[in-house]
This record gives structure tokens, sequence and C-alpha cells, in this order.
């Protein structure tokens, strides 16, 4: 009899900041990180006698702490990888489900008839992880091993195991980050003993994101939305100042449209199904040639201030200067505007200088972006 343990990958960059991820390889999380030492201590006592992991970062990562107590290698598949979404990945949910809404309620709803040209289907996933996760059953007889996937992969192994089709969500639900499936191979088949299993993470250590709903971005137009930019930014300097005194619309204004001339995309309105709900105008000139990304201004009504909707606006500024190979973002945030602060250190920003204006302190805020832009394996 072999023994698997079957594992979700820990959260990764698509799963915090609502993107398709596929065969991109994105980077993990500091969420992704505390659940990766939550589950290492789960199989501190668990005789592993071999671990195999697809060969995605998030995965790998993954594995190696399962792996760390006994010291095992890593055996890389890329058989074990998630699907391949072809020109879906790395794109955005929101913009996806507005976009393509027939194709993305498929793919959640109706995943064994989804097809879209340039990625794999759900059957052709199920093939192909199934054959692997018994090759390595095979190749283990006795013993005990750790397989670390991803989340519709392991729902495709399952609905190959166990019958349930993928539209069952109730039975077959959606993995969560770093979940352990028990399951016992005979030499002809697996008895699931137990799945989806999350008990080794802590409070702290949960994935969780906005289920209300997902923003998109449209590409701000200098022409159409001047009123909008104005009302926008004199919100955002009033909910960071008290007032606007120091204001001056017409600046502010004639920077966006430079910002969105020297790179398309620099500035974008962000909305929530057809409700304009935010901004983001990013300066991709200043300290360019220092690597930086400069962040001009994220902005959200404040109806969905401190509800998880501003990481995804975050995220998009992340993403524009990752694609760009910067490698750090700045921006200026009020001292007093303490809800952006705060924001802003839980994301991995610090403080790296400070400036006098006249409307008070300024601090200059500063985070790292992942070296090497964004990647992508072959």
């Amino acid at each position: 009899m072999t023994e698997i343990y079957l594992i979700r990958h820990t959260q990764a960059e698509g799963n915090r900041y609502r993107m398709m991820q596929g065969f991109w390889d994105g980077d993990v999380t500091e969420t992704g990180r505390r659940q990766i030492e939550a589950l290492a201590e789960r199989f501190r006592d668990i005789p592993l006698d071999a671990v195999y992991s697809s060969d995605l970062s998030r995965a790998v990562l993954t594995a190696d702490a399962a792996a760390r107590w006994r010291g095992l290698p890593i055996r890389k598949s890329t058989a074990l990888r998630e699907i391949n979404v072809g020109p879906w990945e790395q794109q955005f949910f929101g913009n996806l489900c507005y976009e393509e809404p027939a194709l993305t309620d498929q793919f959640m709803f109706d995943a064994e008839n989804w097809r879209l040209e340039g990625a794999e289907t759900f059957p052709q996933v199920r093939t192909r992880a199934l054959a692997e996760l018994k090759r390595i059953a095979g190749e283990n007889d006795g013993k005990t091993v750790a397989v670390a996937s991803h989340g519709v992969t392991i729902r495709c192994i399952m609905s190959g195991i166990t019958g349930i089709p993928l539209t069952d969500v109730k039975r077959l639900p959606i993995f969560k980050n770093t979940a352990v499936t028990r399951l016992l191979w005979d030499g002809e088949r697996f008895r699931v003993e137990y799945m989806n299993d999350t008990s080794h993470l802590p409070p702290t250590a949960q994935s969780s994101w906005n289920t209300a709903g997902d923003l998109r971005d449209v590409s701000f137009d200098p022409g159409t939305d001047r009123e909008y930019y104005g009302a926008c930014y004199s919100d955002a300097w009033s909910s960071a100042h008290g007032d606007l005194r120091g204001y001056n619309p017409e600046t502010y204004l004639s920077a966006a449209r430079r910002h969105q001339a020297a790179m398309p995309g620099a500035v974008m309105k962000i909305f929530h199904r057809e409700e304009p709900v935010g901004l983001m105008d990013l300066d991709p000139e200043r300290e360019a040639e220092k690597g930086v990304g400069w962040v001009s201004l994220l902005y959200l009504k404040e109806s969905y201030r401190n509800q998880g909707y501003g990481i995804q606006v975050l995220a998009r500024a992340m993403f524009f200067y990752k694609k760009h190979g910067r490698s750090c973002l700045r921006l200026q945030v009020a001292e007093e505007n303490g809800i952006a602060c705060a924001f802003y250190r839980r994301e991995g920003f610090r403080v790296i200088g400070e400036q006098r204006s006249q409307t008070g302190k300024l601090l200059l805020m500063e985070r790292p972006l992942p070296a090497g832009g964004v990647t992508f394996s072959s």
C-alpha cells in the first residue's frame, strides 16, 4: 500500500491579487510564506520517503516544506503543473469576467466543456495529472510520498479518482492553499482517506480575499474622463489632508495626460462591474533611470475602502511596472492619513524618507518588486 499526501501549493500572487495563473510562475505572498511554515510543522513527524512537485515555484516551495525534516530532494514534474489557460494567464479575474462572461462562467461551472484557443482543457489536465500520480504511486510501492500540485489540477485528479463531476462544487470543492488530501494506492486504485484539510493553518495564515466581486480596469481617456479624474483626485486629497488647500486640479490632470502619453496603461479607471469606483495613476518617467516605478495615485471610493479591494488596485501598479522591468515601487503618503499608511505597511512598504509640504509631512514609502520582472515557464 502506497500512502500519498496530495498538497495544493501555498498562496501565490495570482491567488491574492485575483489573477489567472496557469503556467505563469509568479511569486508567493507573505501569507503564503506563513502557510509554508505551518505546513512544514504538520509534516515534522510524517515519515516521508519521497517528495514530488510541479516544477512551478509556488508548488516547489510548498513541496520543500513537506521535505524539510527529512532532507529529501524534490522530484519535479511538468505533468503536475496547473492547467495552461493560454491567453488568460496573468489576466485579472475582473477583466475576464466582464470581457468574456460566458467563457469565464463556463470555466467555473461547466469545466468539462470549457474550451479556449491556446489553452488546455480540463479533461486533458485530468489525463496527464492522474496518469502521473499513478506512476508516482507505482514507483513508490509501500512507501509514503508527498506530492505538491495546483488547485485545478488537484480537482481534476480527484474527479478522476472519485467519479465526482467537476460541476459538483459541494462534493468536490475548490482546494485551499496548502490543503492536504490523503490517498492510499493498492496497486490498482486510490482510496480517499480525507481531502482538502487545512487544520495546520492558524488564523494568521489563512488565505482570504474579497468575495463580493473582482475589480476591472479601463484605460484612462483624458478627453472623456476629465471630470471623473478631478472628482477622484479631489476626494483623495481631502481624505488625506482634511480639506482641498493646496490642491490644483489642472496640475494633476496635466500630469496624468503626460503619464498616459509616456506609457499607455499608466492611468486606469477602476470599475466594480458597471460602477466606476477608483483610479490608478502611475508616473512611468519619474526615477525610471533608478529602476523605480512611481505611483502618483491609487484611489478607491470610500464605500470600497477597507473591504479587500485595495490590493487589487495596488496589484495593477505592481504588475504594470514588473512588465517594464522596474525593481521597486515608490509613493508618497500624508503622515496624517493613517489608514493609507497602515495599508501600505501591510503590503510591504517601508518609510525611506520624509518631506515637508504646505499640507503637512509626506512619507516617502518603498517596496521591492521581485527581481527579473514577470517570468514565465515554458
